[in-house]
């Protein structure tokens, strides 16, 4: 019997994407750029893993750190073109939630 080999970069991508709150916070990024705070916010994670996972994704590329010297300083976070290829990948996982996913509250979410 033939076994079949996950291919590595498969492996990779799906061990990125499954890390907890990561597919939330690129989600969120696809709407545009946000602070750290608005981020945190609207996905409802604690700072420290959130600095965590933007980290993380700075460094794997998905991720965009910008530094404004102001006072005080600002820090926005955007996604790079490798970020924002993720968008069908997570808008059909969305998709897919809407019919096949159920909620305790069931409440409606509107599909872009």
């Amino acid at each position: 019997m033939k076994q079949s080999t996950i291919c590595p970069k498969f492996e990779k991508a799906i061990s990125l994407l499954s890390q907890r709150w990561t597919g939330l916070v690129i989600y969120q990024l696809l709407s545009g750029t946000q602070r750290f705070s608005e981020i945190q916010s609207a996905v409802g994670i604690s700072g420290k893993v959130l600095s965590d996972r933007l980290k993380d994704l700075e460094v794997q590329g998905v991720v965009k750190r910008e530094v404004f010297p102001e006072t005080p300083v600002i820090i926005e976070y955007s996604l790079t073109e490798k970020g924002h290829s993720l968008e069908p990948v997570l808008k059909e996982i969305e998709n897919w939630s809407h019919v096949w996913v159920s909620s305790e509250d069931d409440g409606s979410c509107d599909l872009d």
